[in-house]
């Protein structure tokens, strides 16, 4: 285990080739990929984030920390890949359309997957309808926005009115920053969440992948409810039906069948 303590201090002193080297010998020690995200890669960029918001971190540390991270999982995630492990999630991001600012985002995207999401990052200047093509061809559970300028910052809300017009507001969540955007910006154009850094939005993430998880629980629950009072409507209706056929039946049958039965009831 010791060496699992080794990746994770590498990648919070900022140590790019000393982790991914780490990273092969634990491999070559037979530990599992997804046991070298959880217990050494997680935790240590859990700990970046955290000295970040203390203010014990400055954002070109923070990039080190990322690189270290970055040059881990490039090793893991084929493996991570191959043995089927389930992320945290997708997350579909991109700077929007008319904007080329691109390095808070790749920040975020680097600290997502160090977190265990699946990011599919789309780039620089990226239209509303690339945005939908991602969601679907993925089958995204997040959707990631970013703009560092106030002429750019507007096309947020065109993402988000393609995804409803797509059918696919409903399966997603929306989360946007950038130096522009604010929270109340967020609120106004319909997003779901606002994230003013890197450590912030992998918060962010794991807050609204609970909402989904929480949200599809709910609607499983109604399913099953409507699929429950359906069953017995239609069991009612059957026997409702069955017991007008024997009626009729019965009224149905021969003049001597009932006399019978009638003289039958007389004497007993």
């Amino acid at each position: 285990m010791m060496i699992l303590k080794d990746i994770k201090k590498g990648v919070i002193d900022m140590k790019v080739e000393e982790t991914a080297e780490l990273t092969k010998k634990a491999l070559d020690e037979g530990f599992k990929p997804e046991h070298i995200l959880k217990e050494a890669l997680i935790p240590a960029i859990n700990i970046v984030g955290d000295e970040y918001e203390r203010g014990e971190r400055f954002v070109p540390e923070m990039f080190l920390s990322a690189d270290s991270m970055k040059g881990a999982m490039e090793i893991l995630r084929p493996l991570l890949v191959e043995s089927g492990i389930e992320p945290a999630g997708k997350v579909v991001m991109g700077t929007v359309k008319g904007d080329l600012h691109d390095i808070g985002q790749n920040l975020v995207c680097i600290m997502l997957e160090g977190a265990g999401f699946e990011v599919h990052n789309l780039g620089v200047e990226v239209p509303a309808e690339h945005f939908v093509e991602a969601v679907e061809e993925v089958g995204a559970h997040l959707v990631g926005m970013s703009a560092l300028l106030t002429t750019t910052m507007i096309h947020m809300r065109k993402v988000i009115e393609a995804l409803k017009r797509a059918g696919l507001r409903e399966q997603v969540k929306v989360m946007v920053g950038g130096a522009p955007v604010t929270h109340d910006y967020a609120d106004k154009i319909g997003a779901d969440g606002y994230a003013p850094d890197a450590s912030a939005a992998v918060k962010l993430a794991k807050e609204l992948m609970a909402q989904l998880k929480g949200e599809s629980r709910q609607k499983e629950g109604k399913m099953y409810q409507a699929s429950a009072s359906t069953l017995e409507y239609n069991l009612r209706s059957q026997i409702e039906v069955q017991d007008e056929k024997n009626l009729l039946g019965g009224l149905r049958r021969p003049a001597h069948y009932l006399k019978s039965t009638m003289r039958a009831c007389i004497i007993g």
